[in-house]
């Protein structure tokens, strides 16, 4: 197994990652990320497999699991009840529950909303130039989950502040200090959820808070610690994948003068797609191993950890022709921006959803719009973003 040194923060990588992504993809199935001291694969097929066989996860095996330091003690015991962090039976328990409320009727009725908020932040756009995703890219899905959870939409950015503080803990450049916002972001996050679960008990709603204190109930056994870390998960992970891929999309769609047509009614679900697969907003997740096990001639071992490049799986010429290419007329197929297997994103039908709205929302109300300044990535992988993207209309 070859052995590559690429820093995850230096200022080429968090611009362009692809460029060492296909030369790793040189070395074969799988490569030797010195940086991480981890095996990786971005090979279609490799990544797909570990993903879907359940001798791969993501719980830490418990002979191998670190003590907390103190100042992280407060994020990690709101993880620690994650059904991201979890494996079976936990794991099915907690997405089951949550699939219960979450469901394809309960996210497709929301269309409607989201179609009436784009166009209120679109009308409220400044003159001049302006930052989309401080204008739409961020207050559209931190304003629906708001809605879906049933938490007031007025708290909308005290739960921005608080999702950026947590995910902070998965980027490679994380500092003591961003560690020690992270685990304040947990407190604060966990303390008002614990209130607002309270009311909703006494006084019950059409919302996914209430539809979970019913489930546990009914004798599903869902602890209030429980609840508090799905709601959490549910909105960092619905929100900081969603902004992202707004903003990369739109960058896209701009850069490569995108004709309005590919975000026609019977189009934009291929565009939208292709925009997942070509510059998606997670790059690389872990898995650990629970037995021997080989895959694509490398043999992993109980307590080893796999990195799986997502983006450069997307970008695999075995199973994408011109994988170098972003071609929005593609039929649409999914990647593997979503995961797959037990950790599929249970948020993924909502994302897309308001992809599928927000993207035609917003060309069709603003047919002139242009690149004011070049957009330039935030130094934050895991995930993949752009720090701002300035727009203005043309006239």
């Amino acid at each position: 197994m070859k052995s590559l040194t690429q820093s995850p923060t230096a200022p080429d990588f968090v611009q362009n990652p692809y460029a060492f992504y296909e030369c790793a993809r040189k070395a074969g199935p799988f490569f030797h990320w010195r940086d991480y001291d981890l095996a990786c694969t971005g090979n279609a097929a490799a990544v797909s497999a570990i993903l879907r066989d359940r001798r791969f996860g993501r719980e830490v095996p418990p002979e191998l699991a670190a003590p907390i330091p103190a100042h992280q003690a407060p994020f990690y015991a709101v993880e620690a009840h994650s059904m991201l962090e979890l494996e079976p039976p936990r794991h099915t328990r907690l997405r089951n529950l949550v699939l219960r409320a979450f469901t394809s009727r309960r996210i497709v009725a929301m269309a409607p909303e989201i179609e009436a908020l784009c166009t209120e932040l679109i009308a409220a756009f400044p003159p001049g130039e302006f930052d989309l995703l401080e204008c739409f890219g961020q207050p559209l899905p931190v304003r629906i989950i708001a809605r879906l959870l049933g938490v007031p939409e007025t708290m909308a950015p005290e739960l921005l502040a608080w999702s950026n503080a947590m995910v902070g803990m998965y980027q490679a450049g994380r500092s003591r200090a961003m560690e020690e916002a992270a685990a304040r972001a947990a407190l604060e996050f966990s303390a008002f959820l614990r209130g607002y679960v309270e009311e909703r008990r006494a006084r019950p709603a059409d919302d996914l808070i209430t539809q979970l204190i019913a489930a546990e109930a009914e004798g599903e056994r869902l602890s209030t610690d429980e609840l508090i870390t799905t709601c959490i998960l549910l909105l960092n992970a619905g929100h900081e994948a969603t902004v992202h891929t707004i903003g990369n999309g739109v960058k896209l769609l701009l850069e490569r003068g995108t004709p309005p047509g590919m975000l026609a009614p019977d189009r934009v679900a291929g565009t939208v797609e292709e925009i997942l697969r070509f510059d998606p907003a997670l790059h690389l997740f872990t898995r650990w191993c629970y037995e021997e096990v080989e895959v694509m001639g490398r043999t992993f071992r109980r307590g080893e950890r796999v990195g799986l490049l997502l983006a450069m799986a997307n970008r695999d010429p075995a199973l994408w022709d011109r994988a170098e290419e972003f071609l929005p007329e593609r039929p649409a197929r999914p990647a593997h921006s979503f995961g797959a297997g037990l950790h599929f994103c249970v948020g993924a039908p909502l994302a897309r959803l308001e992809l599928q709205i927000a993207l035609p929302a917003l060309f069709a109300a603003c047919p002139d719009l242009r690149l004011a300044a070049a957009p330039a990535y935030a130094d934050v992988y895991h995930f993949h973003g752009l720090e701002r993207l300035m727009l203005a209309r043309c006239g």
